[in-house]
């Protein structure tokens, strides 16, 4: 199989100083842009996007950190906060032409589509969001043993260097147990897409911790801010999710309508990585969500 998208053409746009993001572009029509999520790359929206060009222009960007994207130090939590990452996000739209422009993210791709909703909501015009909540909500949920299943959020969350050097010395086994775990249909995952995924990973190490990092600091407090001044996204926004709400004892559809009075939630019988499981339920939630 080939890992290219058909059709696609490759770019490379500067996004913030000494920072390249690294996307394919294909398809016309009003623009669509597709971020991915962890441990990915933007390799897991392939089937997805192949469904949309024919009605829009669909732009999947490797985030900051990620991919074949720029990685730079993180010399502060900011350098990979969400509020950065969403900019980034902004920037290479804008670069490409897309003053405004729909938005959909998977998991760490969620929440930079989160982010650039509310800090942007003259540029997003539609928001979709597949199997996440808000970082502050998703701290808020995690409790007791059910919190064993985001471990991998306590871990990254330390200080640099143990998380570095533990994930750095066992990579594949690292990044390996979720694609293992989170999966519904491992079929759906070829192998070598799965090895792209665990390629990529293993090299940006550093960047994706940081990442999370981020998630436990600085994303906090952002979320916090927007919560107090009651701050909400502006647009039509659509969650695809398992039921987590079901799973960890909370009411997930109702953490999303307070940030979002918009709000169409779905829940999937797919696992966490959707958009390769079930590429045509995924697809016609995109469309439906681009038609409100």
């Amino acid at each position: 199989m080939t890992l290219a998208f058909s059709d696609f053409e490759p770019v490379r746009v500067p996004v913030a100083p000494g920072v390249e993001l690294s996307a394919v572009v294909g398809g016309s029509g009003s623009p669509v842009v597709l971020l991915h999520g962890f441990p990915q790359t933007r390799l897991m929206w392939r089937q997805v996007a192949e469904r949309l060009a024919g009605e829009h222009t669909v732009i999947c960007p490797d985030l900051r950190g990620y991919g074949a994207s720029d990685k730079p130090d993180a010399v502060d939590e900011e350098v990979y906060a969400k509020r950065t990452m969403a900019a980034d996000v902004v920037a290479l739209a804008g670069a490409l032409g897309h003053e405004q422009f729909a938005l959909v993210g998977h998991d760490r791709g969620a929440l930079v589509a989160f982010r650039a909703g509310l800090d942007h909501p003259e540029t997003v015009t539609h928001l979709g969001i597949l199997d996440i909540v808000p970082t502050l909500d998703m701290w808020n949920v995690l409790q007791g043993v059910s919190a064993a299943v985001g471990y991998h959020l306590y871990l990254m969350a330390q200080p640099p260097g143990l998380p570095e050097t533990m994930i750095a010395n066992s990579a594949d086994a690292f990044f390996g147990s979720f694609l293992d775990a989170w999966a519904g249909d491992p079929a759906a995952m070829p192998p070598a897409v799965r090895a792209e995924y665990l390629r990529a990973s293993a090299a940006a190490v550093p960047s994706i911790v940081a990442d999370y990092r981020a998630s436990a600091g600085v994303d906090v407090a952002h979320d916090r801010a927007d919560l107090d001044a009651g701050t909400q996204l502006a647009m039509p926004v659509t969650v695809v999710q398992q039921d987590w709400g079901a799973q960890l004892g909370y009411d997930a559809a109702g953490v999303w309508r307070a940030w979002a009075p918009d709000l169409d939630h779905r829940l999937t019988r797919a696992g966490h990585f959707m958009a390769e499981e079930a590429p045509d339920e995924v697809a016609a939630a995109i469309r439906e969500l681009l038609a409100r």
